[in-house]
């Protein structure tokens, strides 16, 4: 087994969620760590690689710098530098780096221009991308697959699923900056059920884009994080001024996706938000079809602990539990494995694999292009309040330069009463 040097880009969260992911693999040395984080963090991620065996990384100074060292780069950095990390990575590549791969995190690019340009970037070096989506890779998800392909192949495919990802709202202040982030919870999470929508809804056996979108209609809406105490809260919290720009922190909608050799039509339902103030991190997922169904949801699980008052004083940190989760006490949900009930293994797995041979990776960037442009045209559809029809011409060029207005920072004109 050929082992695989590693450079991250970022020191976040989700940076340190798939190096949790990482230590259920082999043939991966984290050799190089890029990050503009606090030193109590980056000493924090060097000391996680080294502590559970994942190599000895270094920082660098530049993703330049890093790109000449590694063999795979990863982006798990802020949204609104990545255009610059891949700049960097293929200049790199121009003065003799040689990298077997790039992986992305979603979402791609905080808008169409922005996607098409890293793609077209790492296309032009030859780049061997993965694109990190990873409900996709769910055990759950692909089990639901493989059962259900017999039936499908009698009964026919799926021809509805709604899927949703809901929690109580980022930890990270940037996430809350539309402009930087390049959206709310749209652009964070709808990503997420466009993806996972449109996957459940494809014939097992065909590629990601073998459905075809059609139209996408959407409504977003800014309930919690729009009232004074948790505008104030916000404020106080990270900075964020929501009564200047604000982002949604709901969004829902439906894509209608058409089959290119029966002509046959499927809808994916989709529905994100970040005041979801139950246990924690929720993602759920079902779909019918004729003659069958299948659901799964991330809350239900084998183990359940009960904290009482007096002893949740001792209790450091909730989230060893479950991501976002909403409390310290009561009747608790526990995951023992996230990385690996989210998929964050098996996607990482993947990309190893595919760098390693060379071969694509499930998900490329080109995937990832076409989630943002799906991400565009429900934000499209949420301004202009109507269906989106993707097969019209005009539309398809609008989108190309669609930066909504959220993003933008003017989320108060779609949310007056703010």
């Amino acid at each position: 087994m050929t082992g695989l040097r590693y450079g991250i880009i970022g020191g976040g969260f989700v940076a340190e969620f798939h190096m949790r992911a990482m230590c259920q693999l082999r043939g991966i040395e984290i050799t190089g760590i890029y990050t503009r984080a606090p030193e109590e963090r980056r000493n924090r991620l060097l000391a996680f690689a080294r502590d559970n065996e994942l190599g000895a990384p270094r920082l660098f100074a530049s993703v330049r710098e890093m790109a000449k060292s590694v063999d795979v780069v990863a982006i798990f950095g802020n949204n609104y530098d990545r255009v610059a990390y891949v700049e960097e990575i293929v200049q790199a590549v121009r003065e003799g780096a040689e990298i077997k791969g790039v992986i992305c995190e979603k979402p791609l690019a905080r808008n169409l221009a922005e996607a098409r340009k890293m793609a077209g970037l790492a296309c032009a070096a030859r780049l061997n991308t993965a694109y990190f989506e990873n409900q996709l890779h769910m055990n759950a998800v692909q089990a639901q697959r493989a059962q259900l392909a017999p039936v499908i192949e009698s009964m026919g495919p799926l021809t509805l699923t709604r899927s949703g990802e809901e929690h109580g709202g980022a930890h990270n202040g940037w996430f809350w900056d539309p402009e930087r982030a390049g959206g709310g919870v749209l652009s964070d999470m709808g990503c997420h059920c466009l993806a996972i929508g449109w996957y459940a809804l494809t014939p097992p056996g065909k590629p990601l884009r073998f459905l075809q979108p059609v139209s996408v209609f959407a409504d977003l809406a800014l309930l919690k994080w729009g009232q004074p105490r948790w505008r104030e809260h916000l404020h106080r919290l990270y900075g964020i001024d929501f009564s200047r720009a604000p982002a949604e922190d709901f969004a829902t909608g439906i894509v209608t996706f058409e089959n290119p050799k029966t002509a046959q039509l499927s809808k994916s339902q989709f529905t994100v938000s970040w005041m979801f103030d139950m246990q924690g991190l929720r993602i759920y997922l079902d779909g019918v079809g004729p003659g069958y169904a299948f659901e799964l949801s991330t809350l239900r699980s084998p183990l359940q602990v009960f904290i009482g008052d007096a002893a949740a004083a001792s209790l450091a940190d909730s989230e060893r539990a479950l991501e976002k989760q909403q409390s310290s006490r009561g009747l608790l949900t526990v995951q023992p494995n996230e990385p690996d009930l989210y998929g964050y293994t098996s996607e990482n797995l993947d990309a190893l694999a595919a760098f390693r041979s060379g071969k694509p990776a499930l998900a490329d960037w080109d995937y990832g292009v076409e989630i943002v442009r799906l991400t565009m045209a429900a934000y499209m559809s949420a301004e202009r309040g109507r269906v989106i029809d993707l097969s019209d011409s005009g539309v398809a060029q609008e989108l190309e330069t669609f930066v909504p207005l959220v993003q933008q920072g003017r989320g108060a004109e779609m949310f007056p009463c703010v």
